[in-house]
């Protein structure tokens, strides 16, 4: 399939994204760098995005997951739907304070990035205490993925305007996370072959 026949199927009016959409590991558009989108943006690249949103909400919303069959997601790239286009989307809610309290804002992170990029970072690493999993890999994988701890990140919003933002924590890692994917990276690339748990100094680990 090419990416405009993948492409033209998902941002279809009547299609929702669900699982059988997502490639798994071992389809080569995983191991592309995929193609940078051209500005200003098409409508094609903007329902695109906003279908990928839409995935992320599905996806965390109990009722919808179990009628689609999806597993959650906070995070979603375009080469995971084998379009190998630089689109990222990222969904991270907030969670309720230790009285139970609903929080302020419902996400931390809410975006849809287009050629987004990591201009800078800190020298610390991080990793999540419990390993990262991807929609695009049905197997556990064990083992802490090195990442940097915070990092610079600019892309171009739907309107085409240019974005500059700081992110630590696991923010951080998500973003960095899709960002790899439309780079041909896979999360287990960053786990030590030799030593998985392996915790260098400096090392943050994120619960």
């Amino acid at each position: 399939m090419t990416i405009m026949d993948a492409q033209s199927k998902i941002i279809r009016a009547s299609h929702q994204i669900d699982m059988n959409d997502i490639i798994r590991e071992g389809n080569p558009t995983l191991r592309a760098v995929a193609e940078e989108v051209a500005l200003p943006l098409s409508d094609e690249d903007i329902i695109l995005g906003e279908k990928m949103m839409q995935f992320l909400k599905n996806s965390q919303d109990p009722v919808m997951a179990e009628k689609m069959g999806l597993r959650g997601g906070v995070g979603l790239a375009a080469p995971q739907l084998d379009i190998s286009k630089r689109i990222i989307a990222v969904l991270v809610p907030n969670v309720e304070d230790a009285e139970g309290n609903p929080p302020k804002e419902a996400y931390s992170i809410q975006e849809i990035m287009y050629n987004p990029k990591i201009v800078s970072h800190s020298v610390q690493d991080a990793a999540l205490a419990d390993g990262e999993g991807c929609l695009s890999v049905d197997r556990p994988v064990e083992g802490y993925v090195i990442r940097h701890s915070r990092v610079t990140v600019e892309y171009f919003d739907k309107n085409g305007e240019k974005h500059k933002i700081k992110l630590k924590g696991y923010n951080s890692i998500v973003v960095q996370h899709e960002i790899d994917h439309i780079n041909g990276v896979m999360f287990y690339d960053r786990i030590n072959e030799n030593d998985p748990f392996k915790i260098e100094e400096g090392l943050l680990l994120i619960d």
